[in-house]
């Protein structure tokens, strides 16, 4: 994973060649406790802040457009066209995108984004998981209507998990009824489990193959660099920003 400090701080994977980035909260314009670069217009944030921050991040990644949902932790899939350019669609939790000059955005404050590349067929995916979405295995499904509705082979796909909660951080008291039996073999100390690894194996499960997949490796609730909801509970009853996670294809021209 590299960090690239200017215009903005971001992170890229060696793995892709098409614009991405998966943003830090600095060098946007919003205030606290949305300090600075927060990217959601459902937090309590104002919307020319989250706009101005918006174009920045598409501006850094040399995007003319940015298409966004507003997440719930369900499993529905966006496919992106045209008419989601000018409002953003409720009750979604990926997007799938073939459109030029267009970045598809994860909001998160812990949760994973999980950012996906055919190159062959020139699709992006873009998926927001946290352990919801890793319980309803939003990823797989995500995989599985790329291979049936967009011809993407999985073992083509090349797959980059973003910045999110770690490990070290990753507290369930009440696994037994949140996560299922499966992933209780994750935990790797009491009550603390490793959702990267949880979603690797769910990217391998659907057909990805193991060198083609990035874990970032970075601890958002640890890191001051990152919003998180977990931080933020402790302090502020949640109230906080959201970083964004961004993949998108150049022009076809």
């Amino acid at each position: 994973m590299h960090p690239h400090h200017s215009p903005l701080v971001h992170y890229t994977s060696p793995l892709l060649n098409v614009p991405h980035g998966m943003f830090t909260c600095a060098g946007g314009t919003s205030t606290a406790p949305f300090a600075s670069l927060n990217l959601s217009y459902h937090v309590g944030d104002t919307a020319r802040r989250v706009q101005e921050n918006r174009d920045r991040v598409r501006s850094t990644l040399g995007l003319r457009h940015l298409v966004s949902a507003q997440q719930v932790h369900g499993d529905r899939i966006l496919r992106v066209d045209r008419k989601h350019l000018q409002a953003e669609p409720q009750g979604y939790d990926a997007l799938i995108s073939s459109m030029p000059d267009t970045g598809v955005l994860i909001q998160q404050a812990d949760c994973q984004a999980i950012l996906l590349l055919a190159p062959a067929t020139k699709v992006v995916a873009a998926v927001h998981c946290g352990w919801r979405g890793s319980v309803l295995d939003l990823i797989g499904k995500t995989i599985h209507c790329l291979r049936i509705e967009y011809g993407v082979a999985p073992g083509s796909l090349l797959a980059v998990i973003s910045p999110s909660l770690g490990p070290c951080c990753a507290e369930f008291v009440h696994y037994q009824k949140e996560l299922p039996a499966w992933m209780h073999a994750f935990q790797i100390r009491p009550y603390h489990f490793d959702f990267w690894a949880i979603s690797r194996k769910q990217l391998l499960d659907a057909g990805v193959l193991p060198d083609r997949i990035d874990t970032a490796g970075l601890c958002t609730r640890c890191s001051p660099q990152f919003f998180s909801y977990r931080r933020a509970r402790a302090t502020a009853d949640g109230i906080t920003g959201r970083n964004g996670s961004v993949i998108g294809l150049l022009s076809a021209v």
